[in-house]
């Protein structure tokens, strides 16, 4: 129970990596809020759920005056929530530029700034985990904002641990490859053994490596990224 008496709030956190994660926290004796539009699905005697669009300010303030009502303190903020809307270069718009922007890049920075700012008053401090991409670094077509977002996520991420070192709070980012968060019994061989570690990631490799990271034992690792994508961003591919 590595993480007893510990809060900690997972954005995006009723569905796929943020679920998982949560459950994570929940198996580990954490108290954990959810932020999400959409309830979970899971009942837990820790588990409080706060309805939030993160692409709106007013619903982080909402969410972080409400986790003050129930909770003494925020150890804990996994920054998960994020949406993917990939169309055309040539006819993207502003308003869909700005929904992806603001949903994964800027909430992102509106509750780090609100955890921050309880956490340093924390004996123990905070930790900070967000969840960038592989798409930080590398494209396919098309993806602009989607690339964007996370390219910032990741140099939030780093800028963060800079800022927040005198309070005791870490900041680091990860950065998922594949993660299958729907049927990962259809996937084909392919999809499997194209990965050097010879399978699509999981959920739960990107939970795992959230509670690596905000172990107050690990508190070494600092304004870091960890690439979990089966060695995928390491592959040299070419055409023969």
């Amino acid at each position: 129970m590595l993480f007893q008496d510990k809060t900690v709030i997972v954005t995006g956190g009723s569905h796929g990596i943020g679920l998982a994660v949560s459950k994570a926290y929940l198996e580990e004796g954490a108290s954990v809020i959810i932020a999400d539009k959409e309830e979970p699905d899971l009942i837990h005697d820790h588990l409080h759920y706060i309805k939030t669009d993160v692409s709106v300010p007013d619903d982080i303030s909402q969410l972080f005056s409400e986790a003050d009502q129930h909770f003494k303190q925020i150890d804990i903020l996994i920054n998960n929530a994020g949406i993917s809307k990939f169309s055309s270069f040539y006819d993207l718009s502003i308003e869909e530029w700005d929904n992806v922007l603001n949903t994964n890049l800027r909430s992102a920075f509106l509750c780090a700034q609100a955890a921050a700012r309880r956490m340093r008053d924390n004996p123990d401090g905070g930790s900070l985990v967000h969840i960038s991409s592989t798409r930080a670094f590398m494209s396919e077509p098309n993806t602009e904002s989607y690339a964007a977002s996370k390219g910032g996520i990741y140099a939030l991420s780093h800028a963060l641990a800079m800022t927040l070192q005198d309070d005791g709070i870490t900041s680091n980012s990860i950065s998922p490859g594949w993660i299958e968060t729907k049927d990962y019994e259809q996937l084909r061989s392919v999809d499997h053994q194209q990965h050097p570690s010879k399978r699509v990631g999981k959920p739960e490799d990107i939970a795992r490596a959230c509670l690596f990271l905000t172990d107050p034992r690990n508190n070494f690792i600092n304004g870091e990224n960890f690439i979990i994508d089966g060695g995928m961003t390491r592959k040299m591919i070419y055409e023969h």
